[in-house]
């Protein structure tokens, strides 16, 4: 009897020690992952001399001791805990990418230089071209803002005008599907002639790749708005001006937003090209400028940049959507 009773106490115990260590374990792989990234970095000898290289190591050791730091504290602080569980995977599987990128180049030599370089050398080109490469983002960042708020502003307005008027909506349609398919880059060549500047141009195709988008989602969104909303505000007294922006422009907000995203994701391939083209700074221009000089780590830190500048701006879109769109909260699953 005692016996069984022992057992009985230790039995609820057993879920949550389970539970306790497979929270360390992973983060403690992870950590076990780069602290290998560090050492292979370090220790292994080169097949020929890479600057940073003792720098590299020791961020990679020190971004495993983050991590198992993270993994103690998250024991104390329920949000850091969910973190914690949400992104340790990803970081385990980046530094297994960055261990084989590690071995397959500096260390075996086994792809071809200089399209295949080491991590090292995007350390090497932020902490040396860093003044070209931050200037170039703050013009990227520049003229993005430009044509994707005059795109988006541009876009849920005609499609407002659309969804609402039937006139609007008669002489608009056929030029947005006439216009609307063909790619932004296509109007390169008479942007460019039309336009007094590269720059002006460059905002003319964003805004045209960001436009159409928006503006066909916002007019399915105000078509789609039930016509009791209407009859419901007419009988409490609403004017037109109240129902344009009081239920068609909240009712439509769900479809204007799927618009933006779509539209976010088109611009930044204009901005790309435009800056290609015609531009003396910028991500585009970078990118062109590194493989003209065969610089193939600076491309590829560029390319990264621009993947973290995306990233980030769709992130603040999202968290825009969810403050705008509260309410939809537990009805609609994104």
């Amino acid at each position: 009897m005692a016996i069984a009773h022992g057992e009985r106490a230790r039995a609820p115990l057993a879920p949550a020690s389970i539970k306790a260590a497979a929270g360390y374990s992973l983060p403690t792989f992870a950590a076990v992952i780069w602290f290998a990234l560090g050492a292979v970095t370090f220790g292994w000898p080169q097949a020929q001399a890479w600057p940073y290289t003792l720098a590299f190591a020791l961020g990679a050791t020190g971004l495993g001791l983050l991590v198992l730091l993270s993994a103690l504290l998250a024991q104390f602080w329920p949000p850091l805990a969910q973190r914690v569980r949400t992104g340790t995977p990803w970081i385990a599987l980046l530094g297994g990418l960055f261990l084989l990128w590690e071995i397959l180049t500096a260390k075996l030599a086994l792809l071809p230089v200089p399209f295949f370089q080491p991590p090292q050398s995007l350390l090497e080109v932020f902490l040396e071209d860093y003044q070209r490469l931050g200037e170039s983002v703050l013009r990227s960042v520049w003229l993005l803002a430009r044509g994707y708020l005059i795109g988006a502003v541009a876009g849920v307005v005609l499609g407002m005008a659309m969804g609402w008027s039937p006139k609007v909506n008669y002489w608009s349609h056929p030029i947005l599907r006439f216009i609307g398919p063909l790619p932004a880059t296509a109007w390169l060549p008479l942007a460019f002639f039309i336009f007094p500047t590269s720059a002006s141009a460059s905002v003319f195709l964003i805004a045209l790749a960001t436009g159409f988008p928006v503006a066909i989602l916002t007019w399915s969104g105000v078509a789609s708005v039930s016509s009791a909303y209407y009859d419901i505000a007419r009988t409490l007294g609403a004017n037109s001006r109240f129902l344009i922006l009081k239920v068609a422009l909240p009712a439509a907000m769900p479809h204007i937003f799927v618009g933006l995203f779509m539209g976010l994701g088109a611009s930044f391939a204009v901005l790309v090209v435009a800056e290609m083209m015609g531009v003396k700074a910028g991500l585009g221009w970078y990118l062109q400028w590194a493989q003209g000089w065969a610089a193939y780590n600076n491309m590829y830190a560029g390319l990264l940049v621009m993947a973290l500048m995306c990233s980030g701006l769709v992130a603040l879109l999202f968290r825009l959507r969810d403050r705008l769109l509260a309410w939809q909260k537990g009805l609609v699953r994104w």
